[in-house]
């Protein structure tokens, strides 16, 4: 009986110590709290800049000394038709980037499935750490690289000039062909890396049961990857993919601001980037930038609404 009780003393000092700690649900919140903090800050409190939409603002004065002028700027996308060509070929160059990002969303998958396959473990992680630098790396010392490398005075036109290959310089950056490939490769060759880790993990936690009965069947490595890892990823690779497409009008501005000049900024002017432009442009122009940017928004709500929709149908499973 004594050691029965003496046994009971410590499961009863830890119950008591669980009921005084805090719940576990409680911490959890707790822990993401102050990431629901940056997300309300960077995310929802911009929004109140949405009004400069309203205003005939100009930079000088204060809003409250704009005029009030409603939907103006609103309409004035729809009814002049200089800004109705600018804005459609805007939309055409956004399409394509981000079509083209969404077509080689597929080499994260592949990069992740071939690096888990190596098994020495230094060039494992060797290969692994370079190929998610360039992630870290601005997009004004990509440029530097480039300009480096591709420029007419750069080494590619140097060492093809010495080898007799070229009898004058290839315009690789200030020319307006190919322009959406080559921002896919930049992005692919800075991202790919970085992209590659949510999968990586994914492939960690995968049941190690299945491949030893797949080799006990005699499966060899690629029938391993290919009936086994690439299904368990296919779950997260759709979810990523769905959000790629609400997100199809959001391609950022940095890589396109450093990469454009007078011969490619037809072709390289994607949505933010020119909402960017003609809100910093000069004029009486900030409010139609943020009033392009509150469609963009709207735009892009409707389409997350769509594709949760189209995943509850099809996968069963929502998105959001």
């Amino acid at each position: 009986m004594a050691k029965a009780k003496a046994e009971n003393v410590p499961q009863q000092a830890v119950q008591k110590k669980k009921r005084r700690g805090v719940p576990e649900k409680y911490r959890l919140f707790l822990i993401a709290l102050p990431f629901l903090a940056l997300v309300f800050i960077f995310s929802y409190v911009p929004l109140y800049g949405w009004r400069y939409a309203f205003y005939d603002y100009k930079p000088p004065l204060k809003l409250s000394q704009c005029d009030y002028v409603g939907f103006k700027w609103f309409t004035m996308l729809f009814q002049n038709k200089g800004w109705v060509t600018q804005i459609l070929n805007v939309l055409k160059n956004t399409f394509a980037m981000s079509g083209l990002g969404i077509l080689v969303s597929v080499l994260p998958v592949a990069f992740a499935i071939f690096l888990s396959e190596i098994k020495c473990k230094w060039a494992k992680n060797l290969i692994q750490t370079l190929t998610t630098l360039p992630n870290f790396i601005s997009w004004v010392i990509v440029y530097s690289v480039a300009f480096s490398l591709f420029s007419t005075t750069g080494m590619v036109n140097s060492v093809l000039g010495d080898l007799g290959l070229i009898s004058s310089p290839i315009s690789f950056l200030d020319s307006p062909n190919h322009v959406w490939l080559k921002m896919c490769f930049w992005g692919v060759w800075k991202g790919v890396g970085w992209s590659s880790i949510m999968y990586l993990a994914a492939i960690s936690s995968c049941d190690q049961e299945l491949y030893e009965a797949a080799r006990v069947d005699g499966a060899g490595r690629f029938r391993l990857m290919w009936h086994i890892t690439l299904p368990q990823l296919l779950p997260t690779y759709f979810v990523l993919l769905m959000l790629s497409v609400a997100n199809i009008l959001s391609n950022g501005m940095e890589q396109y601001y450093v990469f454009a000049n007078a011969f490619n900024k037809d072709k390289i002017q994607v949505l933010d980037y020119y909402v960017y432009t003609i809100s910093m442009g000069g004029g009486n122009t900030y409010s139609l930038g943020v009033a392009i940017g509150i469609l963009k928004s709207i735009v892009s709500v409707t389409l997350l609404i769509i594709v949760n929709s189209i995943s509850k149908k099809v996968r069963g499973e929502s998105i959001v």
